[in-house]
């Protein structure tokens, strides 16, 4: 099966999604990776250079990421060639002349198995899909943006400073995440602190940002974003299964709770019964003196 991958990039580097799903490309088969050359993402612009690439190679899957462009480009370039799509997959297998895709829904609280006809463009979660380590750096070919599609007009709207240079929460190796044992936004410091001594992102159960603690972009779990770090740190969380299907692949959970009979326990690799208000500030000085 021919697949072509739509490559995209943080600075200089391939977004970890973009290695996740050549990986799985090349267990299809055939393999192309493509990357729209361009200062921004500008919908008909790339969608019309995609479209172009796809004609020509006529691929019988067409894979991004479920990034904010990725499922943009994605649903465009589906409905412009009239193929099958799948947005926000966490797993595919090929099952003779179709694919077999696993999605979630109802917010999560089912997982179906949607049979999808080829030829087929389909977005993948970030880090649904393991990451294994490749022979080389996968080859990618830069097609330059449609410069005679439509053009748009852009109004800049606002401009907000984030004040953090935090790791993106898809791609970081080290996740700290609280749940409602925080017991209110006036405590979320001792996630964002320990997660600074760390070097790594803040991530959210479903609980949290349902109650507006926190933003919907922090939420780690079955309707949030997957994640699959080095290190998962869990604080308050108690182990929802909602939570739980977001960063079971992590490499090593550390889960902080002080119910010795939470379900977060039960999938840790070490578990610490304990207060959060009082554990994490002693815990985060001691990795600040060690990394000192």
């Amino acid at each position: 099966m021919k697949t072509l991958v739509v490559a995209e990039r943080k600075g200089s580097e391939l977004r970890r999604v973009t290695l996740e799903l050549a990986a799985k490309a090349r267990e299809l088969g055939d393999t192309a990776l493509v990357e729209i050359a361009g200062e921004r993402y500008s919908p008909l612009p790339f969608v019309s250079a995609l479209a172009k690439k796809v004609e020509s190679e006529k691929p019988d899957l067409v894979l991004l990421g479920a990034t904010l462009n990725g499922r943009d480009l994605g649903a465009r370039l589906a409905a412009r060639l009239g193929r099958a799509y799948a947005a926000d997959v966490t797993g595919l297998r090929v099952a003779g002349n179709a694919l077999e895709l696993d999605k979630p829904m109802y917010a999560g609280k089912v997982r179906a198995k949607v049979r999808l006809d080829l030829p087929a463009v389909v977005s993948v979660r970030p880090g649904a899909i393991p990451l294994k380590a490749a022979a080389e750096a996968p080859q990618v070919e830069k097609i330059e943006a449609d410069g005679s599609a439509e053009k748009l007009t852009f109004v800049k709207l606002a401009a907000t400073a984030t004040g953090t240079k935090r790791v993106s929460l898809s791609e970081a190796r080290v996740v700290v995440s609280g749940g409602r044992g925080l017991k209110g936004p006036e405590n979320w410091h001792l996630v964002e602190e320990l997660a600074d001594a760390l070097g790594g992102a803040v991530g959210a159960s479903r609980a949290v940002t349902d109650a507006g603690w926190r933003p919907n972009e922090e939420q780690v779990g079955q309707t949030g974003k997957t994640v699959t770090p080095d290190l998962y740190v869990a604080l308050g969380i108690s182990g929802a299964i909602q939570h739980l299907a977001g960063m079971t692949s992590s490499k090593v959970i550390v889960a902080v709770n002080k119910d010795p009979d939470a379900d977060i326990f039960k999938i840790a690799d070490y578990g610490i019964v304990a207060d959060v208000f009082e554990f994490v500030p002693a815990f985060t000085e001691a990795v600040k003196k060690a990394r000192a």
